[in-house]
């Protein structure tokens, strides 16, 4: 499959701290990718180039075959940026928020439409101060499918949300790559990145120290002789709570 994202001896340096030490990875068109790493190790800074909302000190970047160097306008046309709750005016409703994101876009678009691919036809009319946080996560995520992108970036989208919410957030990620849309996340939850990611780089201290599909790392650990110290059951506590609760698209 074609690569729609190149990076290639990415370098970024702030005087004297090198966050980002010649990293190189490619990216399918269709593939959720995952960048993986403590805080620090330079996921954002990585993200924030491709995004074009960073310089880069050396080297290549190549969304979807546009240089970061010199096609800034393009690269902006055919991707989505997740934005935190600081982008947001709080007190619009999210009909009023998507109308605004589509002139930013230059695009004449259905607020309802754009809802429903998020479960959130019913807040249409709510301001965007009185969702809960899952919510307003997945509201960041409707913004970023407004220009129709080809590629979709997510900065830890799930951080600080309640099991239901990130599962039914896991959901919406799926439902937006099934719908031909590439996805470059970052997270700190390993169990997350199994679940979504077709691959995953892992990030340390600005470089990239591995790079497979999860299941192919986990096997290389396991053949490597690597055993837990406390046998896993077949549950854990977070099953339990959906169970009990349930998680399918429940108000949050």
């Amino acid at each position: 499959m074609a690569s729609i994202i190149s990076v290639k001896d990415l370098h970024k340096k702030y005087d004297d701290f090198h966050a980002v030490k010649g990293i190189s990875f490619e990216v399918a068109e269709g593939e959720i990718f995952g960048l993986l790493g403590p805080n620090g190790a330079g996921k954002t800074t990585t993200l924030e180039i491709m995004e074009t909302l960073r310089e880069k000190t050396s080297g290549e970047v190549w969304i979807n075959g546009f240089s970061v160097d010199k096609d800034i306008n393009a690269i902006k046309s055919c991707i989505g940026v997740q934005l935190q709750a600081a982008g947001f005016y709080p007190g619009l409703k999210l009909v009023e928020l998507l109308h605004l994101f589509g002139g930013l876009y230059n695009r004449s678009i259905n607020p309802i439409e754009i809802l429903e691919k998020v479960n959130l036809v019913d807040k249409a009319n709510a301001k965007y101060k009185e969702l809960s946080g899952g919510q307003k996560q997945r509201f960041s995520i409707a913004t970023t499918l407004i220009n129709q992108p080809k590629i979709i970036f997510l900065d830890e989208p799930t951080t600080g949300l309640d099991p239901q919410a990130r599962r039914n957030l896991w959901d919406l990620i799926k439902q937006v790559r099934e719908q031909g849309t590439t996805v470059m996340i970052t997270t700190h939850y390993m169990d997350e990145a199994e679940v979504l990611c077709d691959r995953v780089g892992i990030m340390e201290k600005g470089e990239i120290i591995a790079m497979d599909s999860p299941d192919a790392l986990i096997d290389k650990l396991i053949s490597s002789g690597f055993t837990r110290q406390k046998a896993v059951k077949a549950a854990n506590l977070e099953d339990v709570f959906l169970n009990l609760t349930g998680y399918e698209w429940q108000a949050e």
